[in-house]
């Protein structure tokens, strides 16, 4: 059974700097009928456990650690025993949701994580967020991009330890070079690609943000 991408909608809620907001996210499964990665594992560990089923859970991917992209990362690795990964750039905001429960490994820029024959890159894209990731799989033609860059954009950085022209660079050195057909997964929202999102840069730039 060849490798897929599976997807699950969570809601709740996202709270940085004193305030919240309701949030949709999406929850992506990469893997076979044995073995799979879930990245962003928001809001909903008993319906993301159930969507893995009996499969072993080779990691708990965090694209960043902004409350509604890791809220039920431990809950889900109790449920199945997957290591939640994290980089380490992203600590303080992991401590502010879980202080009494540090990730079980840190992720790296040009790691490579392997699930069902398909290997995944893993792309520090800062910006959004310090430690903020995303990950390539070139044999799917897809991109997690996290909060990086959505439908429209890049995401938002209005908030503490983001930085517009960060997220920018980010993008333009590490993103917009990859394959135009590049399926881009986002962590809210719709699915768009490279090619899509490549010709409006100047414009986000111009309109900072």
């Amino acid at each position: 059974m060849a490798a897929r991408i599976e997807h699950l909608v969570t809601s709740g809620t996202f709270s940085l700097d004193g305030g919240t907001w309701d949030v949709d996210n999406n929850v992506w499964i990469i893997g076979d009928d044995h073995e799979v990665i879930v990245i962003d594992a928001a809001h909903d560990a008993e319906a993301i456990a159930e969507a893995v089923g009996g499969r072993t859970l080779r990691a708990i991917v965090c694209t960043h650690a902004h409350n509604d992209h890791i809220d039920a990362a431990p809950g889900l690795a109790e449920r199945t025993g997957g290591p939640v990964l994290l980089h380490p750039d992203d600590l303080p905001l992991w401590k502010q949701t879980h202080p009494e429960r540090v990730p079980d490994a840190e992720l790296a820029d040009g790691q490579v994580l392997t699930v069902a024959g398909v290997d995944l890159t893993v792309l520090h894209t800062p910006g959004h967020a310090p430690g903020a990731v995303c990950l390539y799989a070139p044999a799917l033609g897809a991109l997690f991009s996290g909060d990086t860059l959505f439908a429209g954009g890049p995401g938002a950085t209005g908030r503490s330890y983001s930085h517009f022209p960060t997220i920018i660079e980010s993008i333009r050195e590490r993103l917009l070079a990859l394959p135009g057909d590049t399926v881009v997964h986002t962590g809210h929202g719709d699915t768009t690609t490279i090619g899509a999102e490549a010709p409006h840069l100047q414009d986000w730039i111009a309109r900072g943000h």
